[in-house]
Parts: structure tokens; sequence; C-alpha cells
């Protein structure tokens, strides 16, 4: 886990703490859905989909390259309240290494934030789907070690 990491999760936390109410918490994850740039279409395949979300969810991996080599990813949801949490996602892993993401403790930032507890079963089923996913893109990157054409 990176300073800038850690950074980012806490100003999170903090944010979520200034808001109070569940209510404006919500309204807050959507908002920062919003800031996600749109999917290009072409990329909303079979390959991209994060299966085991409620909603539709693809996720499009970036290797970037480096020594080590630094992962970025591109995702879009059906559901305004998911691309909310996977801006959350991007806060703490995008530009990160491969050892970075699998070092970082988000399942100890997702209860900090209450998301364990608030948000749907489904809903959170559908967020450790995407980690997953994450963790899974960031082991292949460990593998191949920034050989190839930049997509994990």
């Amino acid at each position: 886990m990176t300073t800038t990491q850690q950074t980012r999760a806490d100003e999170l936390v903090e944010a979520f703490e200034m808001l109070g109410e569940w209510e404006e918490r919500y309204r807050f994850i959507i908002d920062l859905g919003r800031e996600l740039e749109p999917l290009d279409p072409a990329l909303k395949t079979e390959h991209h989909r994060v299966h085991g979300c409620q909603s539709t969810v693809y996720l499009v991996p970036r290797v970037q390259p480096g020594d080590p080599p630094a992962i970025d990813f591109q995702a879009e949801s059906d559901a305004a309240i998911v691309n909310g949490l996977i801006a959350i996602l991007r806060r703490v892993y995008a530009g990160q290494t491969a050892d970075e993401i699998l070092a970082f403790d988000i399942h100890g930032l997702l209860k900090r934030l209450g998301l364990d507890e608030h948000l749907s079963p489904t809903r959170r089923n559908g967020l450790y789907e995407m980690v997953k996913r994450i963790h899974s893109i960031a082991h292949r990157a460990k593998q191949e070690r920034g050989g190839g054409n930049g997509e994990a």
C-alpha cells in the first residue's frame, strides 16, 4: 500500500463522516459515479463484463508500462450507485502497481466507509466481484511483469 492509497482512502472516510446520514452518503456515492468517463460502447463486451453484480458492469483494465507496471481501469455500470462504487475503487486502485493493489486493505476501507453494512447483499456481492476482478488483473500483471499489449 502506498501513501497515496492511504491518503485517498482517508479522504473518502473523512468525506463520509462529514456527511452523516446514509441518504446523504448515497447521494455522495452517486455524485462520485457521475465523474466517471463513459466507457466506449465497443468495450462493453462479455469479456469485460463483471459477473455476480446485480446490475451490468463492464471493467476494462489497462496495464501501463513501467518497472513495475501500473494498473488502471475504466469501468461503467447501468446503475448510478454502482458507478459511484466504481469511482471509489478507482480512487484507491488506479495508477498503482500490482503489489500495491494486492497489499491494500480494501475490505478494511469498505468497513470504515460503512459499505459492508449499508449496501444491499446483492450490491455488496457485486462490489466484491469487482474487487476480485481487479485483484485478478493485478495477479496477472505480476505474472506477465509488464510484457504485452497494455491490456490485462
